[in-house]
């Protein structure tokens, strides 16, 4: 595997224990406020906001995740029916329309930036950019995922098994579909 792989692994990986460390830390919040609220009839505010905050970030960060395991929602009951070079058109279709659909939600996160940078949040007080300017990362993450794969697409370098999962044939990482798939 290359260096440059590698490094996209292990970019991925932090993002995952990103998303680990998010969902723990809210769990500690809520429940934790959740005692506090029924036992001693008080709360900590600040856990209530933070946990909020988080599960955007969670949410969105884990969007890019998901995109790099083609594991997003996808409809295949059509694209199944096709051969291998309309199954390539699908793709090549999709993916536009992805891009499309990415650089708007960049467009609208930088046009809603500046109001962001300036409101602040009531209990923490931080930037609301902080919160959401997750869609810079967002927008970016999976618009260069597709398209690293709209390149692999258009020159032949796509691989039958990301063919195969985008026509809903076998999952991510299900190796034993795989080997069926190819035989």
């Amino acid at each position: 595997m290359s260096v440059r792989l590698r490094l996209i692994d292990s970019l991925f990986r932090v993002c995952e224990g990103f998303i680990v460390a998010c969902l723990a830390a809210m769990v500690v919040m809520v429940f934790g406020n959740v005692v506090l609220r029924y036992a001693f009839d008080s709360g900590i505010a600040l856990s209530e906001e933070l946990s909020r905050f988080l599960f955007v970030w969670l949410t969105f960060v884990g969007a890019v995740v998901v995109a790099r395991e083609n594991a997003h929602m996808g409809v295949e009951t059509l694209v199944v029916r096709f051969g291998p070079s309309g199954r390539r058109l699908c793709m090549i279709v999709s993916d536009a329309l992805v891009l499309v659909c990415c650089a708007v939600f960049f467009w609208g996160t930088w046009r809603q930036a500046p109001l962001n940078a300036s409101n602040i949040a009531p209990i923490t007080g931080i930037s609301m950019l902080w919160i959401y300017g997750i869609g810079f990362f967002t927008s970016v993450g999976i618009a260069l995922l597709t398209l690293a794969r709209l390149w692999r697409t258009l020159t032949g370098r796509l691989a039958e098994r990301e063919l195969a999962e985008f026509a809903g044939e076998l999952d991510s990482g299900d190796a034993a579909s795989l080997k069926r798939h190819l035989e």
